[in-house]
């Protein structure tokens, strides 16, 4: 099958994806694969795409939420009988809907009976709420029936702990399901999809889109990540200002108190917020004690459930260690909680300055902050074979209790201090007066007292910097692909 060229960074994906048919095709066998992935990151695009191209009959149904059972199977009869090819005798087998979904899996397998077939359930945790059943449901048909005929079968959700889940070993699928994790596109992808862009400008744009196709595929119609950003500004329709939203209401309808505490996190001044800082936004001082309780049950789920938080420590501190700092995974939902969430009103009322100007003020700041945990990302990535990171196994900040002394980059392995480094995100590039003043932090850092200094720096440095330096092209080389 070909790709289609739109879909940057999902080559492996549609390689897997067609691979996997392949297999089901010779052995005649079925597979079940498990997608998820954060909404709006492009699983069902890649996956149309897939079944499109792949020359055999397919079902794509999408579970509505909210929607009882019934119309769920009238929707998924509907989608067999207009699908672009549709199942062998699909208008006969789905000239009437479903009555339940044992019901329904049944004419897929009279379906698969002529060849193989593809089929897709998307949204697979709205069809799950409508009929809490359909887990074990298709359990006993893949066991009877499906497994032993050519069946792809392809559940995508955007529910990462619901979809997590169903793979476990008390769940009615365990043994049975392939997981698929999509991620957004990572900086190298972006920079495909930005061609003629420096990698400078790639991680401005992957700061601001987190890699999110559609907002990648926005940000590309303009000359940079600024200006894309000063244009959706004017437009509370526009991708960039809405797709956060839409996300965010799926996921945390049901979760007010998750709600605040992440846009609490994530428009913070600080970069990476203490507990306590997160509790001082969310509560007025008379109420800190109650605010503790639920800041602690919301952090719960927004790190152990959803995902989408992350919790840091000092580098070479234990996991439970209490200098604990909270950040969104998210780049685009660091940028939109930081610029857009409290200004949507604004934006909406015609007034498109006020949150422009809060951008322009608090760009050039926040851009040096954003890209921290990026460059960790990267310097992780590239420490197996870059000598400047001496094979470090371990790339993270450092801050000691009273937050007097914070120091960007702490590489490690085993107990061995690779690299102390600093990042200067800026028009100036790093000087040695930077160095001078990391070099004296290395005495505080247990350890650290001989290590090298590293410094990554947003522009090349000058010649008398004495000092291993990356710069934004070391960086992106992290994420491309290796012959």
């Amino acid at each position: 099958m070909t790709h289609n060229s739109a879909l940057f960074g999902r080559r492996e994906l549609l390689d897997r994806l067609a691979g996997t048919l392949a297999d089901v095709r010779q052995s005649g066998r079925g597979r079940i694969l498990a997608f998820r992935g954060r909404r709006q990151v492009g699983k069902s695009t890649a996956v149309t795409a897939f079944v499109e191209a792949a020359g055999i009959g397919y079902l794509y149904t999408t579970g509505v939420k909210g929607a009882p059972l019934h119309a769920q199977l009238a929707n998924a009869a509907d989608a067999a009988r207009t699908a672009g090819a549709p199942l062998p005798d699909a208008s006969l087998l789905f000239a009437a809907t479903a009555a339940d979904w044992r019901d329904l899996l049944g004419r897929v397998a009279v379906a698969a009976r002529s060849g193989p077939v593809v089929v897709v359930l998307d949204e697979f945790p709205w069809l799950v709420d409508a009929d809490p059943t359909l887990e074990g449901e298709l359990q006993v048909q893949w066991d009877r029936v499906l497994q032993a005929l050519p069946v792809l079968l392809i559940l995508i959700g955007s529910d990462l702990a619901m979809m997590r889940r169903i793979s476990e070993h008390d769940r009615p699928l365990f043994g049975r399901t392939e997981p698929v994790v999509v991620p957004a596109l990572n900086p190298a992808e972006v920079a495909e999809a930005l061609p003629g862009r420096s990698a400078l400008e790639v991680f401005d744009a992957y700061l601001v889109t987190g890699g999110y196709p559609r907002l990648v595929a926005s940000s590309a119609r303009h000359r940079s990540a600024v200006g894309y950003v000063r244009d959706a500004l004017g437009d509370v329709y526009s991708d960039l200002v809405g797709t956060a939203r839409l996300s965010l209401d799926a996921e945390f309808a049901d979760a007010e108190s998750a709600y605040r505490v992440l846009s609490a996190i994530g428009g913070a001044e600080l970069a990476r917020p203490a507990f306590n800082d997160v509790v001082a936004a969310i509560s007025d001082p008379a109420e800190r004690d109650a605010a503790k309780t639920a800041t602690t049950r919301a952090l719960g789920l927004l790190t152990a459930v959803k995902d989408v938080v992350r919790i840091d420590v000092p580098s070479g501190a234990p996991a439970n260690s209490k200098l604990r700092r909270y950040r969104i995974t998210d780049p685009y939902l660091r940028f939109w909680f930081r610029f857009i969430e409290r200004q949507v009103d604004n934006i909406s009322r015609g007034r498109p300055d006020i949150a422009l100007a809060r951008f322009e003020g608090g760009w050039t700041t926040w851009r040096g902050k954003a890209i921290e945990p990026v460059v960790l990302d990267a310097l992780t990535r590239l420490a197996a074979t870059d000598p400047r990171l001496a094979g470090a196994e371990a790339v993270g900040a450092w801050w000691n209790r009273d937050n007097s002394v914070e120091v960007d980059i702490v590489a490690r392995r085993t107990d061995t201090v690779t690299a102390v480094g600093t990042i200067k995100w800026r028009s100036t590039p790093v000087s040695t007066a930077d160095l001078a003043t990391l070099a004296a932090s290395k005495g505080v850092i247990p350890g650290a007292a001989t290590a090298p200094l590293l410094a990554v720096s947003a522009t090349p440095p000058p010649t008398d910097v004495r000092a291993a330096v990356l710069v934004p092209e070391d960086l992106l080389s992290a994420w491309t692909p290796r012959p």
